[in-house]
């Protein structure tokens, strides 16, 4: 059996622009021609190279996820939970008002833009997003467990806070809040955090 010709695109390249457009469009925003054409290929391309439109998205979500994940694991390895509350917050608005990138987070922007259609990609978003809750839940069980926190705090629901200012910054970003406004919001929250 003869091999298949080899591809005359730049696979990864092309996995990053596809994860600009879903950024930009959400998952259903983004048409099949409107993502052909920022990958440079066309459609059997894609097929063969990606699989079909959630197939490819998939491995998007996947693509950004590696920035992301590597920053909050750096960020959960900080030595005092203070620390890691200020890296956590500061860095998500830093991250989400960079203006080299789409704005707001291609998870929330894709879970809150999805339609019944696309229900499967849809919860696929939460999980995700809820792996990352999870291991700031366990960075502030581990902190409590260490003393870390005041006496009666709860580290679940401290660590939903952080969570839900960093999804709340997101949403902003997407909204059009200036960077400016992002770390203002950051240092608003960051002030008013239980000592």
């Amino acid at each position: 059996m003869a091999a298949g010709r080899p591809r005359s695109f730049d696979a990864d390249k092309a996995l990053d622009r596809a994860m600009r457009v879903f950024w930009r469009r959400g998952y259903e925003g983004a048409s099949l021609p409107e993502l052909t054409k920022a990958m440079g290929i066309n459609r059997p391309s894609m097929y063969a190279a990606f699989g079909n439109k959630e197939a490819l998205f998939k491995k998007a979500v996947d693509r950004y996820l590696e920035e992301p994940a590597a920053h909050l694991a750096a960020c959960l390895a900080a030595p005092t939970i203070a620390e890691v509350t200020k890296r956590l917050i500061l860095g998500a608005a830093e991250r989400l008002g960079c203006p080299k990138n789409p704005r707001g987070c291609l998870i929330m922007n894709g879970a809150l833009a999805c339609g019944k259609e696309s229900e499967s990609i849809r919860r696929d978003l939460v999980a995700r997003r809820g792996e990352h809750d999870q291991a700031i839940r366990a960075r502030f069980a581990q902190a409590a467990a260490a003393g870390e926190l005041r006496k009666g705090a709860d580290p679940d629901a401290l660590a939903r806070y952080i969570s839900t200012v960093m999804q709340g910054l997101a949403v902003q970003a997407a909204s059009g809040a200036t960077p400016e406004q992002l770390r203002s919001v950051a240092e608003v929250a960051l002030a008013n955090w239980p000592k």
